[in-house]
């Protein structure tokens, strides 16, 4: 049914998590022949409009700006779409996007099939979909169902923002037994945190909204190659990236919602590996963490001594 469908897959504002889910489909796809076409903003657009004319893929994961982009120049036909799948869905639909995507929601077939997918999904957005689902299936997961097995969760107490570098440099062989990623709140934090841990001769690399595509596709190839061993980052990769050997996450800063802390700790412990969460928080932070666990109806305990061996 693969090859016959011509599917569109909206992800999220992020390329490199559009070519991730090409790469995937294409691997699905193998043997059926599948055509699918990657549709994202900063590559050329006639190149782009030439291919999607030429080629006539069976399945496009885009972004929305450009997927609506393509739609207006007539290089997509909505009337050969039969599903329309929007992951992450309460991103997309609670930030700026929620307007690109009812622009492509208008221009599709009333027959379409409507997807919508996410670990998280707050009751304002389920109340959103309603304006263009019919009568739709819901499968829900509770809340206190959501935290992943085979993911250990920890906090360390460090009572002063300031001595979360030091608390970090004392973890660094830990962190490169296998890979892991570091989640700050800012886009500034994390050039501030890059910048003091290669002063201490320590190999991190970085990534934030703030850098060109290439840039960003060029650090994500080098961190799923291995390359690369501890990604210092925002809350631009607590969604949507599966890297195998991503077995720690640290949360130098704790999310600013609650449902993100869901996202970042599920990077680690990917394909049913174990994994382990570690928070860093302050006296400031106890209340937020607290909140947290009872939000989830989950446990996070104080970091052991022998964290090496958990992971």
């Amino acid at each position: 049914w693969l090859v016959m469908l011509h599917g569109l897959c909206l992800w999220s504002a992020q390329s490199h998590w559009v070519l991730g889910i090409q790469k995937v489909v294409l691997a699905l796809g193998d043997y059926l022949g599948v055509i699918c076409h990657a549709c994202i903003g900063g590559t050329d657009v006639r190149e782009e409009m030439q291919h999607l004319q030429n080629k006539q893929p069976h399945i496009i994961v885009g972004t929305p700006g450009r997927v609506y982009d393509m739609i207006r120049r007539n290089c997509i036909s909505t009337k050969r779409i039969k599903m329309f799948v929007l992951d992450e869905a309460d991103e997309m639909l609670s930030r700026g996007f929620k307007d690109q995507i009812y622009d492509i929601f208008r221009k599709l077939p009333p027959s379409i099939q409507v997807v919508l997918l996410s670990a998280t999904m707050p009751a304002d957005v389920l109340e959103v979909t309603q304006k263009f689902m019919r009568n739709p299936i819901e499968i829900l997961v509770k809340k206190e169902e959501l935290t992943l097995e085979g993911i250990k969760q920890f906090f360390i107490l460090v009572e002063k923002e300031e001595w979360k570098l030091e608390t970090l440099c004392d973890l660094y062989e830990t962190l490169t037994i296998t890979q892991a990623v570091i989640f700050l709140n800012t886009r500034r934090k994390v050039d501030w945190l890059t910048m003091k841990m290669q002063e201490k001769d320590f190999t991190v690399s970085a990534m934030h909204g703030d850098m060109e595509q290439k840039e960003r596709n060029v650090i994500m190839k080098e961190f799923r190659s291995g390359s690369s061993r501890v990604l210092i980052t925002t809350d631009l990769l607590a969604r949507g990236i599966d890297v195998q050997q991503v077995s720690l996450v640290i949360n130098y800063d704790l999310p600013g919602n609650r449902e993100n802390y869901i996202h970042r700790i599920g990077r680690g412990g990917r394909f049913g590996r174990k994994g382990v969460a570690i928070s860093f928080i302050t006296d400031e932070d106890t209340r937020a963490l607290r909140d947290i666990e009872t939000f989830y109806n989950t446990s996070i305990e104080e970091m052991p001594l022998n964290i090496a061996d958990l992971i």
